[in-house]
């Protein structure tokens, strides 16, 4: 996390997931689930994320990933958390590595090689 003179003080859902590292999807889920997780709306009713909303979203993730706890032992822990006070600090984002793009050359040889099984597999059959 990188201290700045300018303090950011809404991220959005796309944000929120590289700086936690988590899917877009799984923000969602945990909103239902967690009710200390209600992040407001913007007029377009877009998730508009504050940093204390990012640390819990920390802090559930350490709980669910790393102490592996269930949603529901999870749930218990939240029920005594206290959130950190701010310090002023901006968050900073993940760099995930971009997922592979397969290439298609690679699809072309992969479409052949089903083709010629299948083929193979008429071949027998008919005999």
């Amino acid at each position: 996390m990188k201290p700045t003179g300018i303090k950011k003080l809404y991220y959005s859902i796309s944000e929120v997931s590289k700086i936690t590292g988590l899917e877009q999807y799984v923000l969602r889920y945990w909103e239902t689930e967690f009710d200390e997780l209600t992040p407001a709306k913007n007029r377009a009713g877009n998730r508009i994320y504050t940093n204390k909303d990012i640390k819990l979203i920390i802090h559930i993730k350490r709980l669910l990933r790393d102490e592996k706890y269930t949603i529901e032992g999870a749930k218990k822990i939240l029920e005594t958390y206290q959130p950190e006070s701010d310090t002023g600090e901006q968050l900073e984002l993940i760099s995930v590595p971009p997922k592979k793009k397969i290439q298609d050359e690679e699809i072309r040889t992969e479409i052949v090689e089903v083709r010629n099984f299948l083929e193979e597999m008429l071949e027998k059959i008919k005999q």
